[in-house]
């Protein structure tokens, strides 16, 4: 039994969709109602059922009016795949979609292509830039920035807040709205607060892919074993950040205790 049971265990831990919900502080509740926000991130080319029925499914059940995905859609070995693309096709037709690089759209080598089919198919793509979106009878910014795998010649700290500056040292974001932003990285929550954002929201980090108790995870991408910044929604001095623990995975094949998860804000 425990021959079969082994692999239908780490199936479950790689396929089965869990739905964590967070709530959004800060939103006028009279302007905006019960609004709900989706944010999914690091899918890495992986199919959930065919051309992602799966995962659409369950998103489609919490009926957003947003839906944000944080970066490694696709993964850079296998960008080829169609699964990235059949997930935005479906989703933009629940509702409209925000999306950030993460550092496997630059690794691809061919980023170009996949914006282009990202812009085609209706996805606002969010390159050091800002929208005002208007949701019921509110609005809120989202700001998004590119990840910093898009230069190489310099510290990933230094092209981030050269990516922010663009944004809130050039453009004229309405201070008065609720502020999101998208950013692939959770390592540089400390740079983030030092820019007027209310909520920030990342991936990169694949819940530290072995869940570990009180939150922890055994290891993430850039920062090591052991990390500070994983899953979950960590408080800061003037800022909160939602780290989504992914749907995929790249290097490490497998999760344990760490299911791959959709993520919904609401107020």
């Amino acid at each position: 039994m425990a021959i079969i049971g082994v692999p239908l265990f780490l199936s479950d831990q790689n396929n089965r969709l869990v739905v964590t919900e967070f709530e959004l502080e800060g939103l006028d509740q009279s302007h905006f109602g019960e609004l709900k926000i989706v944010h999914l991130s690091d899918l890495h080319s992986k199919s959930f059922g065919s051309k992602q029925r799966k995962l659409l499914n369950r998103v489609e059940e919490l009926q957003p009016d947003l839906i944000v995905v944080t970066g490694d859609l696709i993964d850079a070995k296998k960008a080829e795949s169609e699964a990235p693309l059949h997930l935005m096709e479906g989703l933009v037709e629940l509702a409209p979609v925000y999306f950030v690089t993460g550092n496997h759209e630059w690794w691809s080598g061919d980023f170009g292509q996949l914006e282009m089919n990202l812009e085609q198919i209706g996805v606002e793509v969010m390159r050091n830039d800002y929208k005002t979106v208007h949701l019921k009878k509110g609005q809120l910014n989202i700001v998004g920035i590119d990840d910093p795998a898009i230069q190489s010649n310099q510290s990933e700290e230094i092209t981030t807040e050269q990516h922010l500056s663009v944004i809130f040292e050039n453009e004229l974001i309405e201070a008065e709205n609720y502020t999101i932003l998208l950013a692939h990285r959770p390592e540089f929550f400390a740079l983030y607060q030092e820019y007027d954002v209310d909520l920030i929201l990342s991936g990169h980090a694949h819940g530290g892919q072995i869940g570990l108790p009180n939150n922890g995870g055994l290891i993430a991408p850039n920062q090591g074993l052991f990390p500070e910044y994983v899953k979950g929604m960590y408080t800061g001095k003037s800022s909160k950040m939602i780290v989504h623990r992914g749907l995929g995975n790249s290097i490490i094949p497998q999760r344990l205790f760490n299911r791959p998860e959709i993520i919904l804000l609401r107020n």
